[in-house]
Order: C-alpha cells, then structure tokens, then sequence
C-alpha cells in the first residue's frame, strides 16, 4: 500500500481527529486566557495535570460508581486544570508576576508532580494503571471518539460566539486591547482576566482528560507530547482568533497523523518522521509574519 492509500483511510481519519482535538481544545483555552492580556505559556503543564486528574480519579472511584466514574474523572480533570490556571491567574493577575516566568514553572511543576503522586499510589512513577470503565465512544462504525471529541468542535463554535457576539467576548476583547478604557467603561478588569484564565485551564484539562481517559485508558509520562506548546504556536498562526485556531489545529493535526502514519515506513529516517509536526510548527511562525497580538498581552494592569 503506497503512501496516499494509506492517507485516505478510516484508520488514518480517526487519527487525524484524534491528533486534532487536544491542540484545539488546548488552543482555544489559550485563546481566552490571552485575549484578556494574560500570557499563557503553562497550558502544556495545564494537559498533564488535567490528564493527570481524570486517571487517577476515575481509577478511584470505579468501585462505587462504575460507568459513571469517568464522567466524574472529566469534571476532575477540568477542576484541576482550572484550579492550577487560577494560581497563574493569582500571580501574574494580583502580584504582577512574569507571566512567561509563573508560566514555566507551572510546566516545570507538571514534570514532577505527577511521578511523585503516581508513587505515592501505585509505587510507580510513569504510568497509572488502566482504568477499566474509559469514556465512552460514539458514532458509526469504525468512526467513534470519546465524548470530548465532539466537544471540542462544539467549542469552536461556542468560542466564537461567545468572542463576538456577547457583552463578556466584547469586554474580554478590550481588557485584552485596551484594558485602562475598558476599566473606565466599567469593566473590571482583574475579574475579566481571572475568568479567562481559569476558562484556560479548564479546556486544557479537558484536553488531557481526552489524552488519558478517552484515548490511552491512563496516564502515562509525557502524556502530552509537548501539545501544549503545538496549541500555543496554533494560537499565534491563527491570529487569536477562533476559526484561525480550528485551521491552524487542523493543519498541526493533519501533520501529527501523518507522522504517526509515516512512522515505520522507512520513507523517511524515523527521528525525522517523528520530528515532522515539530520542524513544521516552527516554519510555520517563521512565515506567519506580523501576528496582530492583543495590544496589552503580557502587561500586568496596574489600575
């Protein structure tokens, strides 16, 4: 089978849906996070501790809630992930922290702290044990995804909505442009800020969530496989936009697929197969050109 016939099949489709999905929903929580003006370089840390969460919670509560535990074990992830986006919010909102600095660390956080909990519980440090009850799969034939699947897609369109078409998008908009007129409008702009950040982690949770109990049946080590920095590069060549983070999220998904697919082919060298989303990622940015960020993005509000 030549390398075309392999790209256009069921198997390969589902990949591509399955490599879309984490970039966007992460893409779109950072979409928020910086259109209020708050850099948000933490969201692949924000994936692990989401995917994290909803293992590790699921696995804890199958013996009493059987199918129900991984409905539980999403909502734990996405409490998590906005629970650790909130305390990028505290730094970098109420003490005016370096934001890619709070952002960092969140990350380097997120390469530790789990491997000292899995330990804890398991007496191992890379992976959790399976889950027996895993979200479950809808659709038709051998096209069927887990619930945040369609969720992320649902999103696309509630984001913009939302973006454009409500006072909390038009607010959001300005505190991230304009946040000394917003403020003169009105509009508080700490609040603003901490609603979108927090709004951040919960869809990156989400991501992870995916990653781990709608995909994987656990949490692994490098469950994110630096995602959360595709969905950040995403983010920039979409131009914050909504609809420019679902083409850019397809893109870096259609080229993750097709690494996965490529991967053993012996067409190209492996490690240059493997590095493919990567190396594309960053030619990306080089010719995005200007990239029209929110005027106040990184600057801490001082009113």
């Amino acid at each position: 089978m030549n390398l075309l016939e392999q790209l256009f099949t069921t198997a390969f489709l589902v990949t591509f849906i399955r490599s879309v999905v984490p970039l966007l929903l992460t893409a779109l929580g950072g979409l928020f996070s910086e259109r209020s003006g708050v850099v948000n370089i933490a969201l692949d840390g924000l994936i692990i501790f989401g995917a994290l969460a909803g293992a590790v919670s699921t696995k804890l509560l199958e013996p009493s809630l059987g199918a129900a535990a991984p409905w539980v074990g999403w909502l734990a992830g996405m409490l998590v992930g906005g629970l650790i986006a909130w305390i990028h919010a505290v730094v970098s909102i109420k003490y005016r922290a370096n934001q890619v600095i709070s952002g960092t660390a969140i990350n380097l956080l997120a390469t530790g702290v789990p491997a000292v909990l899995l330990t804890a519980l398991y007496g191992v440090s890379n992976e959790s044990p399976k889950v027996e009850n895993a979200l479950p799969l809808w659709g038709i034939g051998d096209l069927k995804f887990s619930p945040p699947v369609y969720f992320a897609f649902l999103a696309v369109a509630a984001a913009w909505y939302v973006m454009y078409r409500t006072p909390y998008g038009l607010r959001l908009r300005a505190t991230g442009e304009q946040p000394g007129a917003a403020a003169s409008m009105g509009v508080n702009v700490r609040r603003m800020r901490y609603s979108a950040v927090i709004l951040s982690g919960v869809l990156a949770g989400t991501a992870g969530v995916f990653l781990s109990i709608g995909n994987l049946d656990s949490y692994v080590r490098n469950i994110s496989a630096g995602g959360g920095f595709i969905a950040l590069a995403a983010l920039i060549f979409g131009q914050w936009k909504p609809l420019g983070v679902l083409a850019a999220t397809l893109l870096f998904g259609l080229l993750q697929a097709m690494s996965i697919t490529l991967d053993g082919q012996n067409l190209l060298p492996s490690t240059l197969v493997q590095a493919l989303p990567y190396l594309i990622t960053i030619i990306a940015l080089i010719f995005t050109g200007r990239s029209r960020a929110p005027k106040a993005l990184g600057t801490p509000y001082d009113g």
